[in-house]
């Protein structure tokens, strides 16, 4: 399966130079009529009821931009092809960027819609720097995903206090699942739980792929006799990982391992971006980019 990635990496970049070189057979540079676009950039989610997720953050973003083109583009490979077969088709940051080229725009702001500068974020990074170094385009520019600075972290520490279940006993723990990252930037969501547990001492963050653990935010919930928690996904879209590693039936879901240690669950299955608290940091982080156009 690696190798199989590999190659489609090697042959992504192989077309979107060829596209590039294809664009630039003329001067561009000032040569070339300014022409604006934002690429929004996520994930990316297969589940049908992901997309109420996207649909908010479109709207928004051509909301606060309404006279510039919006195009999207999925990084991950299986979800792309996932929808493939279901007749959809999601372009790659690469392909949709070499498209944009294509269509002879200028300046494009790249918005990550990742929730911390994770692995996913900093492959993004990589893949702007390219374009950059092709010349083709007179600027593109990254966005910051969610939680890029502690102004950032703030907001979205007002965000999720806004966004909690009003049905919610402050005797009742909030467990916040994030995605989790073997990069660096997995300290984001320690961080987070730290500064949120400075207003509300039961509001927990866990992730399913690092540090902290599910575990980990079980003994805390247990070591304050806590009976009832309500559990959110700490992720853009209400996708597999909420349906599953969290809210899903299986031994090794949350649901379930807090259920078993004597914790009621009450799953909440809202994605990020289906709040309006959460999607206007990121279009405000498409302003940055696109102040420097």
């Amino acid at each position: 399966m690696k190798k199989w990635r590999w190659l489609v990496l090697v042959m992504s970049v192989f077309l979107t130079t060829g596209l590039a070189l294809a664009s630039s057979g003329h001067e561009h540079g000032d040569q070339e009529p300014k022409k604006v676009g934002i690429l929004l950039v996520a994930f990316g989610s297969s589940e049908a009821s992901a997309q109420v997720s996207f649909d908010n953050i479109d709207k928004k973003v051509k909301a606060a931009y309404p006279d510039i083109p919006v195009r999207w583009a999925f990084t991950s490979y299986i979800i792309r092809e996932k929808l493939a077969k279901q007749g959809k088709q999601l372009d790659s940051p690469e392909i949709a960027l070499a498209k944009m080229l294509d269509e002879k725009f200028t300046h494009v702001a790249v918005q990550s819609l990742h929730t911390i500068g994770g692995a996913e974020y900093h492959d993004l990074r990589k893949t702007v720097g390219a374009f950059r170094s092709l010349g083709g385009f007179q600027k593109v520019i990254l966005g910051y995903p969610l939680m890029a600075t502690q102004k950032d972290m703030a907001r979205t520490v007002d965000a999720i206090l806004a966004t909690i279940p009003k049905q919610r006993k402050k005797n009742e723990a909030v467990v916040l699942m994030g995605h989790g990252t073997h990069h660096p930037s997995n300290a984001f969501y320690a961080a987070l739980m730290f500064q949120l547990q400075l207003t509300d001492s039961n509001i927990f963050v866990g992730t399913v792929e690092g540090y902290p653990d599910v575990e980990l935010i079980k003994k805390m919930i247990l070591k304050k006799k806590i009976k009832t928690a309500y559990l959110l996904p700490f992720m853009s879209v209400a996708g597999d990982h909420a349906k599953n590693d969290m809210a899903g039936d299986e031994p090794d879901s949350w649901k379930s391992i807090f259920t078993q240690a004597g914790i009621q669950c009450v799953p909440i299955l809202k994605g990020t971006a289906e709040f309006d608290a959460f999607v206007d940091i990121w279009v405000d982080h498409a302003g940055g980019p696109l102040g420097h156009f």
